[in-house]
């Protein structure tokens, strides 16, 4: 057992920063899903409308045509890992979880729709809030912060306070500070460095720095060349506290993480693939 968990990204979009496009088919996102499963995703993350900056909004229709079949699939497939709907409306929730889903990630944190912390509510889901100055078609206009990581927490403080307000459990919840969703390079870098600051807040972090622009600044890398510098700010994030990683790479993403816990915890887990070395 380890004590970190793998979100894996499937997008079924046509226009994400990083794969749009890629598994745009139902079937490609379904065999996507279980290959990321195989690797070591404990979940795996839907998502029917792009949050890239300068993305148009996609309406609810349009965005359960998207990911249902792809729940449904696999549901059908026998999947084992957890089922997380990437959302913001009430509407899509309910469905996705009514299909197989059992987690909500809202990047507007509850406020795009507060009708969904009803519906995570009423079916006992776990969610995650997120962080996100404006929405993705402004959220990079100029981001401005007095203290980034102190805004940050103020603000998933607050959120957290709503959800309880709906009847959402403390246990449900995890929270996202939005690395890369209304930042700057170095806002993103603070966040980074000073997320113990977050951790202290006592929900689980989930951390979302896979492929992301800041990290293309940095290395100089186009987003499927980033696989490295992913690796780099999970590892970071693993050790000021950060305890699930949202990412395009589980394999590697995993075998970096497996290694780190067990250098910074002196445990590991018995192998499952044998070596000589």
């Amino acid at each position: 057992m380890t004590d970190f968990t793998l979100m894996g990204i499937v997008n079924v979009t046509p226009d994400s920063f990083s794969d749009g496009g890629r598994y745009f088919e139902s079937s490609a996102a379904i065999a996507h899903g279980l290959e990321l499963e195989l690797e070591g995703a404990a979940i795996l993350d839907i998502g029917g409308e792009s949050t890239r900056p300068g993305a148009d909004p996609v309406g609810a229709e349009e965005e359960l045509r998207r990911v249902l079949p792809v729940i449904e699939g696999l549901v059908a497939a026998g999947c084992k890992a957890r089922i997380s709907i990437d959302t913001s409306k009430s509407e899509v929730a309910a469905e996705a979880l009514a299909a197989g889903a059992s987690y909500v990630n809202d990047v507007t944190a509850f406020r795009g729709d507060p009708e969904l912390a009803d519906v995570v509510a009423s079916a006992g889901a776990d969610c995650c809030l997120m962080h996100m100055l404006g929405d993705p078609r402004t959220m990079q206009e100029n981001p401005r912060y007095d203290d980034v990581v102190v805004d940050v927490r103020e603000f998933l403080e607050e959120r957290m306070a709503f959800a309880f307000g709906r009847g959402i459990e403390r246990k449900r919840i995890m929270l996202d500070p939005g690395i890369g969703f209304g930042k700057t390079i170095d806002h993103n870098l603070e966040l980074l460095r000073r997320l113990d600051e977050l951790v202290a807040i006592g929900r689980p972090l989930v951390i979302g720095t896979s492929r992301k622009s800041f990290l293309g600044r940095i290395t100089g890398r186009e987003p499927d060349e980033r696989v490295a510098a992913t690796v780099a700010t999970n590892v970071i994030a693993y050790e000021r506290g950060a305890r699930v990683f949202r990412v395009h790479d589980v394999a590697p993403v995993r075998d970096a993480l497996a290694v780190t816990a067990a250098t910074v915890t002196a445990r590991w887990p018995t192998p499952t693939i044998s070596t000589t070395t």
